[in-house]
């Protein structure tokens, strides 16, 4: 369904230390420069219609409308001389943007 590569779950866990009770939550909203963005943040609550996912020892919520946008997706997070960021491959994406959070589907 979807996938946490190591890295992207060693950095998800570094940010949650500042906050050890919430949830990680990716949803997926309209706009950006090619239709719809990735959304991450952490949440202390699971709604009703709510995925909770258990990926590489993170617990992940996703709301059900999101989760039809991003079926397959990987995510991981790499750095290079410009800094560290995360890192989406979307198999449903038709098209993306240059910062590679925004696509078309």
């Amino acid at each position: 369904m979807i996938h946490l590569s190591p890295a992207a779950a060693i950095e998800i866990g570094r940010l949650k230390l500042k906050q050890p009770h919430a949830l990680f939550r990716l949803a997926v909203k309209p706009g950006g420069c090619s239709g719809w963005f990735y959304d991450m943040s952490f949440d202390e609550a699971v709604e009703v219609g709510d995925r909770l996912l258990e990926l590489n020892g993170i617990q992940v919520v996703v709301d059900a409308e999101s989760l039809n946008h991003i079926h397959g997706l990987a995510l991981d997070y790499s750095e290079d001389l410009m800094g560290g960021g995360f890192r989406f491959h979307n198999p449903q994406a038709i098209a993306t943007c240059g910062c590679g959070n925004s696509f078309s589907i």
